[in-house]
């Protein structure tokens, strides 16, 4: 941290302790994280994370030193023509709102009154006088989100109250529908939107469905791979909340007779999440579904996916191998993508160069060079694959293999010195290799390239805190002793706040790894079928889901319905 930060710090701290607002105590406290934070880490903002002060109370501090007004900011605060001074861009990267024009002087909020380069550049770019007015970040990006085409939405402005009280409100605010895209924006479905995707995300849900009932509208979560209702509200409010969702993602408002897709990047407690939405025309109207990407939700590191021991041994000396193929499969939603993102999280350096092909994107991983399939231009998986191998690539990552032309290249990849990482979408990991020939690949070319498949599930884990020995049915008792498996004790959750009365609480993946071994490569090169793989594999020593799934109930950390439920017809 340079002299002059320091000194500015210390003032802040001091101002802060002044006010009451910070004891002397928290001030030498902040002080020594932010040291250990870096230079570029404000003060401030140490303070906030650690809940010693308050955006509000920082802002309120720095305004009375440099003598400029604190304000509150509110909506009628602002004349639109007057934003339309500066590049919406501008206004978003720097976070400043001009607000109004009085006798030829701009009143512009900041969250940063000691930026003097700032308000110079302002005078610069708009060739107005400027006078600055100190307000929260968390207001001016609230403000960002009111307006036209705003890229960004801040969804932690909502009602506070209980759901009723918001639907309520919006009842009273809009009697009969008219101008549905005014209708979107006016504040009170604004609310109800921002409360459906703030609650989805405390709750853990992975999609919000916004759907039309016979007499309500109604919003269910996916929490733990299962549907949840939410809450209903009037019928009559569809096309309302359906257009605002609309217009976060840029989508056409007005048509509503086909398929739309869209991408919404909003902000909540600071943290940008990404949603993926999805309309579909239904006879009762139109079907909405927001994928809610959370990534402070989901762990990188390939000892929180729940692995069993000897397989992430084998998994990660797969993932190390000089060159081949490791193939990830199952259903969507099966957690193929994150144990692949964790897989490259975990190997790459300074020294590798990893680059991926996807679609869509979905983590940003530091060290590594992401592609982005542009399918509307014509950069497929297959043509954006060829492409990325005049990059000198060390390790590829393919988001999936859907066509004989991407999986020729991959193969072709993985034969030439690249170590290649795929998805597939099959019931088990043998399957993969019939479904690689039936695409057309010749079975030697499979035989030569494929190192590995990683079949995997997720099954719902149970409640740590409801968790109780029980006795199952006498039918799971004899099925299980059909499968010559023994199982002392069994586990489930009774229901208790923390999981919602469900007995479940997250997810946990259970594992299938096929590793290709000579003798497996001959019987993949000469004409394979699922049987002869599945019967060497198991001579092998094949760890097969329905094995590892058993050994997560032995352990108490799901039940024997989840592993049926996910492998009970697999042998």
């Amino acid at each position: 941290m340079s002299n002059a930060s320091a000194i500015m710090s210390r003032r802040l701290g001091d101002l802060l302790v002044a006010e009451a607002y910070l004891t002397e105590e928290q001030l030498q406290v902040a002080l020594r994280e932010q040291k250990k934070g870096g230079r570029n880490k404000l003060l401030g903002e140490v303070l906030v994370e650690l809940e010693y002060c308050t955006e509000d109370q920082i802002v309120e501090c720095l305004a009375k030193e440099y003598a400029v007004p604190y304000a509150k900011l509110d909506a009628r605060m602002c004349d639109p023509k007057v934003v339309e001074v500066l590049p919406r861009e501008y206004i978003e990267n720097n976070l400043v709102m001009p607000l109004f024009v009085v006798r030829g002087t701009l009143i512009v909020a900041v969250s940063e009154p000691s930026n003097l380069f700032l308000i110079d550049e302002l005078r610069g770019l708009t060739n107005l006088d400027v006078a600055i007015v100190a307000s929260t970040p968390r207001d001016i990006r609230r403000m960002i989100t009111a307006l036209p085409n705003s890229k960004v939405f801040v969804i932690d402005d909502i009602i506070e109250d209980s759901e009723s009280a918001d639907v309520m409100l919006i009842e009273e605010a809009i009697e009969d529908i008219g101008d549905v895209e005014e209708i979107a924006g006016q504040s009170p479905v604004i609310r109800l939107v921002n409360y459906l995707i703030f609650n989805a995300v405390r709750e853990g849900a992975s999609d919000i469905h916004i759907e039309p009932a016979e007499r309500c509208l109604r919003v269910r979560y996916r929490i733990d791979g299962r549907l949840h209702k939410s809450l209903e509200v009037p019928q009559h409010l569809l096309s309302a909340v359906n257009s605002r969702v609309k217009i976060m993602a840029s989508m056409d408002i007005s048509e509503r007779r086909l398929p739309q897709d869209g991408r919404v990047h909003v902000l909540l407690e600071g943290r940008k999440i990404d949603l993926r939405v999805s309309t579909f025309p239904t006879t009762r109207g139109e079907k909405t579904v927001i994928r809610v990407l959370d990534t402070r939700s989901v762990s990188l590191n390939l000892e929180d996916l729940g692995f069993a021991e000897d397989v992430l041994t084998e998994f990660r000396r797969q993932i190390q191998a000089p060159n081949g193929i490791v193939l990830v499969t199952g259903p969507t939603g099966s957690g193929k993508s994150t144990t692949l993102y964790a897989a490259l999280n975990a190997i790459s350096t300074m020294e590798n160069n990893v680059c991926t092909v996807e679609d869509p994107i979905e983590y940003h991983l530091p060290l590594i060079n992401q592609f982005q399939v542009q399918s509307k231009i014509g950069l497929t998986f297959s043509k954006a694959l060829r492409t990325l191998l005049r990059q000198d690539p060390d390790i590829i990552m393919v988001g999936e293999i859907r066509d004989e032309e991407t999986a020729r290249t991959a193969i072709q990849a993985a034969l030439t010195g690249h170590l290649v990482f795929s998805t597939l979408h099959t019931n088990d990991a043998c399957s993969a290799v019939i479904r690689l020939v039936n695409m057309g690949i010749e079975p030697y070319l499979i035989g030569a390239a494929l190192n590995m498949v990683l079949a995997q599930r997720l099954v719902r884990r149970v409640c740590h805190k409801c968790r109780e020995v029980y006795e199952p049915a006498k039918s799971i008792r004899h099925a299980l002793e059909q499968m010559d498996c023994s199982l002392e004790q069994f586990y489930r959750g009774v229901g208790c706040k923390n999981c919602r009365n469900t007995g479940f609480k997250g997810r946990i993946a259970v594992h299938e790894i096929l590793v290709v071994t000579d003798e497996l490569r001959d019987v993949i090169s000469n004409g394979p079928t699922t049987g002869n793989i599945k019967k060497v594999a198991k001579q092998e020593g094949m760890i097969t889901l329905r094995h590892d799934g058993f050994r997560k109930v032995r352990e108490g950390i799901t039940t024997i319905e989840e592993v049926f439920q996910i492998a009970g017809d697999l042998r």
